[in-house]
């Protein structure tokens, strides 16, 4: 590397220089035995690494940061591995979402207050990829991606066993006695079969594969399994293209631009990929001054085609989904919808990835023309009950409910659910909707993945498989059936939902688009005289940070701080290094 060229590296500003800090700085990494030629005229490569032992899915990170860190060297950069939040779906209650955003911070401030000129962001768990992508898109240094991919598949009595999908389905024969103890036990020891994030097509495979849609992964990349060796090759070639980034000075922002989200939303229509990507995507793109809304994704779904069989809209699973040809492939067979001009990590075109994509089975990832359905996975509902919208995955929801007219069954919150759903007293009908409300970003807080409410258990005896089910919260992206998610603006502050009263009569029409409460407004009004607010027990630390600045899930959920609201703070990249 140049003179020149060293000189212009964030880092030089770290450690350039005779004056003290510049001595300081440069101690700081001899003391770690770093001598000051392994950086003086190379790029310092930061590694996030989301590794945790409270994350099964992220677990395999770090051997993938020692892969990485080997490409870097190689490519004659320095790199520094620092650990991040993890957000681990499984364990983290109420939800890993509540500390998305945090996470975005810590990345985020961690690469800002740093001697950093790039950084290879290590993601897995449905909630870091985003997370990581918020942090790159505010931070704006060069960034490439590199996921630690989906666990194997394991097989209980003969069948493949797709993580959630299944889990979700078993659950509820157990509940309703047809499945008994012993048979649950033994399912128990069958699902957890390896590291790696779920082996469906749920949130974290989704946001992976938008991470390569949107051109922040390397090509083909983010269906490759946790275990195969091919996981660390490419983590090794990440490594070694981050320096050349940084090199030409190649940015998130540069990347990441509005006709790259159009393409991402086209993929997740095609994919049948998890709700949650769109909450998602909105946060990253309004990170970057992107206006993404959900009248795009339901302008864009109308066109796309849904083409992908796999779990849990379909019937295979992700280690199909990669033999099949992945991302490329999908994106090849939609390639008449996506702009080839996108730019990706890799130095290549979205043009040229689709051209070098070849598609090896079209039984998982299907033509256009053979599509699993014509007019995409994904519908976005307004109405008087949905003013700013709501969101259902049809490629997961009963043809025979599209368009449906029920009795409102109210559930107050995820407790009441839960105490009352299985009583032989509560009064439902298959033809009713469950609701189920202050469940939102705001009402627990963090949004939980509660929506899917179970089916009555006396409903299930009696054979009933689906229903309507309505809420401002949101669903696994293993999930399934007629849920109606992420209803804006939420009931706990104020929003329609919080008037619906047991018996009212609610309209679903997908085809329309549409979500309405039978009553009169007339009679919402003296409803909404006498409403008033659940009382938060959050009176401090980060659950009040998130009740008092969270956007409603339209705006993607992100905190109102973050998002830039001018030229000059969305440039804004870091401070200048000045006296410690």
């Amino acid at each position: 590397m140049s003179r020149e060229k060293q000189q212009t590296l964030r880092s030089a500003e770290w450690f350039r220089g005779r004056a003290e800090l510049g001595l300081q700085h440069r101690a700081v990494l001899r003391a770690m035995g770093i001598e000051a030629e392994h950086y003086q005229d190379r790029p310092v490569i930061g590694i996030a690494n989301s590794w945790s032992e409270l994350n099964n899915c992220n677990a395999g990170l770090r051997e993938v940061a020692e892969a990485v860190k080997r490409g870097v060297l190689a490519a004659g950069g320095l790199p520094l591995e620092f650990p991040t939040i993890s957000l681990g779906e499984e364990l983290m209650k109420p939800s890993a979402m509540l500390y998305r955003n945090l996470m975005a911070m810590d990345v985020e401030e961690m690469l800002r207050s740093n001697p950093i000129d790039g950084v290879v962001l290590l993601c897995n768990c449905d909630k870091t990829t985003p997370a990581q992508l918020m942090a790159a898109a505010s931070a704006n240094l060069p960034t490439i991606q590199v996921a630690g991919g989906p666990r194997t598949s394991s097989y209980w009595r003969g069948e493949e066993i797709g993580s959630g999908t299944d889990l979700w389905r078993y659950w509820d024969q157990y509940r309703s006695g047809l499945l008994d103890r012993k048979d649950w036990d033994e399912f128990e020891r069958c699902i957890g079969c390896s590291i790696g994030n779920c082996n469906v097509m749920g949130t974290a495979s989704t946001m992976t594969g938008l991470s390569e849609a949107l051109g922040m992964m390397l090509p083909g990349t983010s269906s490759i399994a946790a275990t195969d060796a091919l996981r660390l090759a490419v983590a090794e070639a990440s490594g070694r293209r981050i320096v050349q980034l940084v090199t030409d000075d190649i940015r998130p922002r540069d990347i990441m631009t509005a006709e790259a989200f159009d393409n991402a939303v086209r993929v997740l229509i095609a994919l049948g990929g998890s709700t949650n990507a769109i909450i998602h995507l909105i946060a990253i793109a309004g990170r970057l001054g992107i206006p993404l809304t959900l009248d795009r994704f339901d302008e864009l779904s109308r066109s796309t085609p849904f083409i992908t069989d796999v779990k849990p809209s379909g019937s295979h699973q992700m280690a199909a989904f990669h033999a099949a040809g992945g991302i490329p492939a999908v994106m090849k067979q939609i390639g008449h919808l996506l702009d080839h001009r996108c730019r990706t990590v890799a130095g290549s075109t979205i043009g040229e990835v689709i051209d070098a994509a070849r598609c090896f089975d079209s039984n998982v990832i299907r033509p256009a023309a053979e599509a699993l359905d014509g007019e995409g996975s994904v519908a976005i509902l307004t109405g008087n009950l949905a003013p700013r919208g709501a969101v259902i995955k049809t490629s997961v929801a009963s043809r025979e409910l599209m368009v449906h007219k029920g009795r409102a069954v109210v559930f107050e919150s995820y407790e009441d659910m839960l105490n009352r759903i299985d009583r032989e007293d509560l009064d439902v009908r298959p033809d009713d909707v469950l609701v189920l409300r202050n469940a939102g970003p705001k009402g627990v807080p963090g949004m939980p993945e509660w929506g899917m409410i179970p089916i009555p258990a006396k409903l299930q005896r009696a054979g009933v498989t689906d229903m309507v089910r309505i809420s401002d919260s949101r669903m696994s992206g293993t999930s399934y059936g007629t849920v109606v998610l992420h209803i804006a603006p939420e009931a706990a502050v104020g929003g329609p939902l919080a008037l619906v009263q047991n018996g009212d009569v609610i309209t679903i029409n997908i085809p329309e688009r549409t979500l309405e409460l039978l009553v009169d407004e007339s009679v919402l009004a003296k409803r909404r005289e006498t409403w008033k607010p659940p009382v938060t027990p959050h009176l401090r630390g980060y659950p009040r940070l998130y009740i008092d600045h969270v956007l409603q899930a339209d705006q993607g959920c992100d905190f109102d701080f973050l998002r830039p609201e001018s030229e000059e703070a969305l440039r804004f990249v870091h401070p200048t290094v000045g006296r410690s």
